[in-house]
Order: structure tokens, then C-alpha cells, then sequence
């Protein structure tokens, strides 16, 4: 090989080795967006309907895909919600956890805004224990009909930081929650005196808001890193902390569940909101983990071994 060439190669391999970090480094950084659990998919081959045996996938829920009506209406046209509804294969009536997503990162990119969202770490583990596990998608989001509008800018180029503006939008967002909530009671395969509330991100503070406007359907609250607005915009504090002190009125025990490394919500961040949630008379407990080096605490719903026996532990205990 000449001189020339093996420079060549010498470099390309350099290229490829660092083309090679990047996507490693893109890959276990979270994607910056509340979205970003569905890109981080669980190490496996099954379905999110399935778990990983010693001899293959075993098959421990049936997705439905299906449709809530509403009384809404925009521009003349009726609005349906999205629904995806995972049913264990075993029993007829079953307890059922109503599970909320999250807002989209700083809402910059309306192509997330159309992006279903589940989680096979929480399917998988309710599914396993005869819960079946509902994902609603609020206006606009996923294939839901209706703008999606929870707290823009004028301009809609993302989330608004000022209080009366987001905080309009939590509550339209809640209006979608109190539709769904009397629906998903509604189903004939579900046990309505076994419900559970939860959510991640924006869906976390949601779910643990509404829970006390709502104390007669749901027995307690998953609330996965919530928070509605990100720590350091604008009005994030009176914003996040007006939130979750309403949802002190909600008479049971909420479990709070956040990690280490939030690029969203730093744990001492979450803390104080914890903090001012139980001053205002709201029954809960915080558990904070960690994950794996690189990996954003604001997507542990993706690890499910990290939370498992907490999360069981309170079920049980409901």
C-alpha cells in the first residue's frame, strides 16, 4: 500500500470512528423532547403486547385501537379522541391504570405532535398482574382529532412561559382527562372501582391535578417525572407549583417517581414541588432513581426493573 493511500485510510477510519460516538452520544441522550421515551426502545425482540421468554415472546395483552367521542366540536366538525387500550388475554372485567402523555419537548416541532404515545415498560408490567392499561391521546395529539393547544405562543413556534397562558392550556388538556376518565369508566371490561390514574412528564402533573377533581373514579396516581412546564421557563414555578398544589385536595396517596439527570426537572427542582404539594395538605411519596450512565432521568418509565417493586408495592397497598 502506498504512503498515500494508507493516509487514507488512516482517516477514513478516524471518520468512522467518530461518526460512530456521535450516534452513540445522540442515541443515549433522550432526544431533549417529552417524547423521547419511544426512542429508546426496550432491548428485545417481543411486541409491547409480549414478554421475553426462555423460548421466545409470550403473549400477555391485545392492543385495541379504538375511539372516544366528545361533545367537542372545531370548525363545524364533531372531535373523537385516540385511544390505545391493552387488555390482559386472561378475565373478562379488569382494574385498569389510565395512562397520560406528555407535552413534546418546547413544542418546536409539530411533527412530534402526531406521534402515538405508549410505553412497553408499563404495558408489559400492569398486563403481567391483570391490569389492562389505557392510552388516551388529548386533541391534536397522536391520530386524535382537534388542534393541539396547551399553552402556545402567538406564533405557535412553542410552549408558552407565562402563567395565564399555560395554565389555559393545562385546563383545556383537563378537559380532555374528564372525558376520558368517564369513558374509559364507562367499558364493560372494566372493573371502575380499581382505577388508577397516571402520566409522564406533562401527563404526570395532569394526572395528579385531575385525580382531585375527580377523587370518586381513581384510587391513586403514577405520576412519572411531572412537571407541566420545564424548570427555568418563565413562569415555571408558579406555573408547575399552582398545578400540583390543587391536586393536594385529591384524598389518597400519590407515588411520585423521579430520576436522577432530568434534563427537564433536576431532582432538587422536584423536590420542592413535592414540598409544596404536601404543605398544601396532599398525601404522596417521592422515590428518585437512577439510570444507567448517559441515560436522562426524565425517561426512567423506560426502565421498568428500576421501579418495579415500588410501583407494586403501592398498587398492593391501595
Amino acid at each position: 500500500m502506498s504512503k498515500h493511500n494508507l493516509i487514507n485510510s488512516r482517516l477514513l477510519a478516524v471518520c468512522c470512528i467518530a461518526l460512530l460516538v456521535l450516534i452513540l452520544a445522540a442515541c443515549s441522550s433522550g432526544g431533549g423532547s417529552a417524547e423521547a421515551p419511544r426512542r429508546e426502545p426496550i432491548g428485545d425482540n417481543c411486541d409491547i403486547t409480549e414478554i421475553p421468554t426462555a423460548s421466545g415472546c409470550a403473549t400477555v395483552a391485545v392492543r385495541l385501537d379504538e375511539r372516544i367521542p366528545t361533545s367537542f366540536t372545531e370548525n363545524g366538525a364533531p372531535v373523537s379522541l385516540e385511544l390505545v387500550y391493552f387488555r390482559p388475554v386472561t378475565g373478562d372485567r379488569h382494574p385498569v391504570l389510565v395512562m397520560h402523555h406528555g407535552s413534546t419537548g418546547n413544542g418546536s416541532d409539530p411533527s412530534l405532535f402526531r406521534e402515538t404515545f405508549t410505553s412497553k415498560s408499563v404495558v408489559r408490567h400492569f398486563a403481567q398482574r391483570g391490569w389492562a392499561v389505557a392510552f388516551p391521546q388529548r386533541r391534536g395529539r397522536g391520530l386524535s382529532d382537534g388542534l393541539y393547544d396547551e399553552g402556545f405562543t402567538d406564533n405557535r413556534s412553542g410552549y408558552s412561559c407565562a402563567r395565564d397562558r399555560a395554565l389555559s392550556g393545562a385546563e383545556r388538556a383537563l378537559e380532555d382527562i374528564n372525558v376520558i376518565s368517564d369513558s374509559i369508566r364507562s367499558r364493560s371490561d372494566v372493573d371502575s372501582t380499581r382505577m388508577l390514574l397516571g402520566g409522564v412528564s406533562r401527563g404526570g402533573i395532569l394526572a395528579v391535578t385531575h385525580a382531585a377533581r375527580r377523587p370518586d373514579v381513581y384510587l391513586g396516581v403514577l405520576n412519572f417525572v411531572g412537571g407541566f412546564i420545564g424548570e427555568g421557563c418563565g413562569d415555571h414555578l408558579d406555573i408547575n407549583r399552582s398545578l400540583f398544589v390543587e391536586g393536594a385536595a385529591f384524598p389518597g396517596t400519590s407515588l411520585w417517581l423521579y430520576g436522577e439527570n432530568d434534563t427537564f426537572y433536576s431532582l432538587p427542582y422536584s423536590r420542592g414541588n413535592f414540598a409544596a404539594f404536601t404543605a398544601a395538605g396532599g398525601r404522596g411519596n417521592m422515590h428518585e432513581f437512577t439510570r444507567a450512565p448517559g441515560l436522562n432521568g426524565h425517561f426512567i418509565i423506560n426502565d421498568g426493573a428500576l421501579w418495579a417493586a415500588t410501583v407494586d408495592a403501592y398498587v398492593n397497598g391501595l
